[in-house]
């Protein structure tokens, strides 16, 4: 079964991604951390001087631990946005094959499609802003159709998605599950059903619970087989020496981590406590990450009062009609929010 499973999933690699002999760098070729160093063109001087760790194999080896997640069923990256910009890269033709989203979504999805010349079908979520799969049902026949990204918890809508197993067993090709938010849900993680779908790849990130989105490290759980074609295709160095090290440290202080996401979680549920009696706001929807999506009665203009208030928001009226996302701050920074809103009232 195994193998099959195997065969299948070389059926949507691009031919030259299979063919391809990557790019062997000096740390590749030896790895030890005790010699005299002639090897890699580096400067002897300095306290960066070195190049990275190129397989990130002590990090790797923390997150395998608290992902109880094999170390080659994952890969680092350069933010999530670089294993969605390389998942493109492994599996979409340019100008013959197809991706998908549930729009409204992450926008990176369709700003890697484009730079891969990759068509994307946009099939709209629900009105609860669930999948629709009589839609959907449309377009699983397609067999230039490669890959499907669902983001759960959403942005910006803020629910997790529902019945994500229902694609998994229909479609054919690749199901990315990004799940940048999901330490602030009480949903489960898909981390854990990567043996029992070889075409399942899941996105997580150190830039929103953990705190780091200065040091872009992003992370890909799935097949090692799949794993195995992102180190590839991967630049030799893509994660530097400096923000592995920054994710080591946050992975240390685990009571830390459950600290902050508490409050922020607390936050979550004042804020919208608060909102709810703000004369402005039409609706709140219900989130499971640190963001809130708000119905206004008039969005573009209440963003912009806030923004003369020095109050930053994210206007998705473009996405939502009438909205606004507003992400969970400090205690001190969601009064100040607060007391803007009612003030400009």
């Amino acid at each position: 079964m195994k193998d099959m499973q195997k065969i299948e999933i070389n059926n949507l690699v691009r031919k030259n991604i299979l063919s391809l002999k990557p790019y062997s760098s000096a740390r590749d070729e030896f790895s030890g951390k005790d010699g005299v160093f002639l090897d890699a063109n580096e400067n002897p001087f300095g306290k960066l001087n070195r190049y990275p760790d190129p397989l990130q194999k002590e990090l790797k080896n923390k997150l395998s631990e608290i992902k109880s997640v094999p170390t080659e069923c994952i890969f680092v990256g350069n933010g999530s946005d670089e294993v969605i910009d390389l998942t493109f890269r492994i599996f979409c033709n340019p100008g013959k094959d197809k991706a998908l989203i549930f729009s409204p979504t992450y926008g990176m999805y369709e700003v890697s499609s484009e730079i891969n010349e990759v068509e994307l079908i946009k099939v709209p979520l629900s009105r609860t802003f669930q999948i629709d799969f009589d839609a959907l049902e449309n377009y699983l026949s397609d067999e230039t159709l490669k890959l499907i990204f669902i983001c759960s918890p959403n942005n910006p809508t803020g629910n997790s998605i529902e019945n994500i197993d229902s694609v998994l067993q229909r479609f054919k090709g690749i199901v990315i599950v990004d799940e940048a938010y999901i330490d602030f849900s009480k949903a489960c993680s898909y981390i854990t059903k990567i043996n029992q779908y070889p075409n399942l790849i899941v996105l997580q990130t150190f830039s929103k619970a953990w705190g780091l989105a200065a040091a872009r490290v992003g992370m890909a759980y799935a097949d090692a087989q799949i794993i195995s074609l992102f180190n590839k295709i991967k630049p030799p160095y893509n994660v530097s020496e400096l923000n592995q090290k920054a994710a080591l440290k946050a992975m240390t202080y685990p009571s830390e981590f459950d600290k902050r996401r508490s409050i922020i979680l607390e936050q979550r549920s004042w804020l919208e406590n608060q909102l709810s009696s703000v004369a402005v706001v039409i609706e709140i929807y219900s989130s499971d990450a640190n963001f809130l999506l708000v119905e206004m009665t008039d969005a573009d203009k209440i963003y912009k009062e806030l923004v003369n208030q020095k109050v930053i928001t994210r206007n998705r009226h473009s996405m939502v009609k009438n909205c606004i996302r507003i992400t969970v701050g400090s205690p001190e920074e969601n009064q100040i929010l607060v007391d803007t809103l009612n003030k400009l009232i």
